[in-house]
């Protein structure tokens, strides 16, 4: 089936892409979730319009985005952890923990966002990247210390 995105999809498209996928997935997961319309002439005419105002928006968010970026980009934390011998954790620095330590210092990040590229198991200063927007990326430093 034949569908034109509404919006970025990850695996698929970006919006106003007309793509093919198995007709349960449209009917089943995009349709209803309102990321997709059926490929017709008419939606090809609510899409020209959706999409002028998907980029003033998309625009807008990302302005605001560079700003948070350059805000946090001054932020350090530090999270306390027990550590066992020869400095190793007991478990690791999860993204929760990180997103909790960020909201309780006034920033409000989705800890989905965060992307640690690999499991934090050790004491040191690691650089973790936030994803504000599809464009933006931010990095924040992370002081792992002995509790």
């Amino acid at each position: 089936m034949k569908v034109i995105l509404r919006q970025e999809v990850d695996n698929l498209g970006a919006m106003g892409d007309v793509v093919t996928v198995k007709d349960g997935y449209a009917r089943n997961f995009l349709i209803p979730r309102g990321m997709a319309y059926y490929a017709a002439p008419k939606a090809l005419r609510m899409l020209a319009a959706e999409k002028k105002q998907y980029t003033s928006r998309m625009e807008k968010l990302k302005l605001e985005a560079e700003a948070l970026s350059a805000r946090l980009s001054e932020v350090q934390i530090t999270i306390p952890m027990q550590v066992g011998e020869e400095d190793r954790l007991f478990g690791s620095v999860t993204n929760q923990m990180i997103a909790q330590e960020l909201a309780d210092r006034g920033h409000d990040i989705d800890r989905r966002s965060l992307i640690i590229d690999e499991p934090i198991k050790s004491l040191g200063i690691f650089d973790v990247k936030i994803k504000l927007h599809p464009e933006v990326v931010a990095t924040i430093k992370v002081w792992v210390i002995s509790a």
